[in-house]
């Protein structure tokens, strides 16, 4: 079968014939409907070094936004029909530690001795034909679309996961929501503030479309530049917002978020950019907290595949052909894809 393949760092992903795989004992084998090409796997293998935190040694499949039509299933494995749609939960656990338990294995505690963070982090993922996945890790879809429902494993769960850790603070009249990076994510985001609290929601980012897009979804939108936070306050009658959800993460993006929070708010970074921020006790609104997320539980997905069934989410795609896989990494390096490339390797 043909599968995009991280090779080596600093190394653009290729293109390879590779074997097949063959389900183990508790696994199923999907034949991929679509594969996410996420940011994340530009890191892999266009940022990372080896032995930096968070790195995969290689070679293995990239992909770790997957959905697939049930293929064959490994020993051990039952109720799953031949042909059914599902979504793939990504993360990856030892299923004994206190995090798995809880369905959250993005922080599972034996993460080094799983080896890897998950499918298509480490493990072989579903940029490719057919891809293998735990019977556990496989949330269905009914008759709901699987190619477009791809990207919700990751870009669909982020932000649910990090909205559903806020909504203490959005349970109120007159809560306000700011969304910061208007991708994949932040589009979603804007969606499941709409149809999850009664917050008004304020969207910025630096590009026309997204805030176009953004405001088609319900959101006030922001554009950069000087004015930026004084313009998001005004909207806000100069209160500042309850939550503020960064999905870039560079230091600018931090500080907006951080300028633009109320007193008693919260600002979750999701973007894993790296930026810094700088702390002191005078310019912080007081009890504004600073925190991030990472992914979700498998609990979050399928309330996210519950939402996408009811057509509160529609993903942006922009489909690619397995002749054209590699594209799709071209383009999102270059900043060419409003929303997400998924790859239909049996298109």
């Amino acid at each position: 079968m043909r599968a995009v393949v991280f090779e080596d760092y600093k190394t653009f992903p290729a293109l390879k014939d590779v074997e097949s795989p063959v389900p183990g004992a508790g696994e199923v084998l999907l034949k991929v409907a679509g594969a996410g090409a996420c940011h994340s796997d530009v890191a892999i293998y266009d940022t990372f070094e080896e032995g930096m935190p968070g790195a995969q040694p290689p070679a293995f499949t990239l992909g770790h936004e997957n959905s697939g039509w049930v293929e064959e299933l490994g020993s051990g494995v039952s109720g799953f029909t031949k042909g059914d749609a599902y979504l793939v939960y990504g993360p990856y656990g030892c299923q004994r530690c206190q995090a798995c338990s809880r369905g959250q294995d993005t922080y599972c505690e034996n993460v080094a001795e799983v080896g890897s963070l998950g499918i298509g982090l480490g493990r072989d993922g579903g940029m490719a034909e057919y891809v293998v996945v735990p019977a556990r890790n496989l949330v269905p879809l009914g008759d709901a679309d699987p190619v477009n429902a791809a990207p919700l494993s990751d870009a669909g769960l982020t932000p649910y996961h990090a909205i559903k850790n806020s909504l203490d603070k959005l349970a109120k009249g007159g809560a306000t929501a700011l969304v910061i990076g208007l991708g994949g994510l932040g589009q979603l985001a804007v969606q499941m503030l709409k149809a999850m609290t009664g917050a008004e929601v304020i969207a910025t980012d630096m590009k026309e479309d997204a805030m176009a897009r953004a405001a088609q979804s319900g959101a006030k939108t922001v554009g950069g530049g000087p004015d930026q936070v004084a313009q998001i306050r005004d909207l806000t009658g100069g209160r500042g917002v309850d939550v503020a959800l960064d999905f870039v993460g560079i230091a600018p993006t931090v500080g907006t978020a951080m300028a633009s929070v109320a007193q008693g708010g919260r600002v979750t970074i999701v973007g894993i950019a790296g930026g810094k921020y700088t702390w002191d006790f005078f310019s912080t609104p007081y009890e504004a907290e600073l925190t991030n997320t990472y992914w979700g539980t498998i609990q979050d997905l399928w309330e996210v595949v519950a939402m996408y069934r009811a057509g509160q989410l529609k993903p942006a795609v922009e489909r690619f052909s397995m002749d054209d896989a590699l594209d799709a990494y071209h383009k999102l390096q270059a900043g060419e894809i409003s929303g997400r490339g998924v790859v239909v390797p049996h298109s």
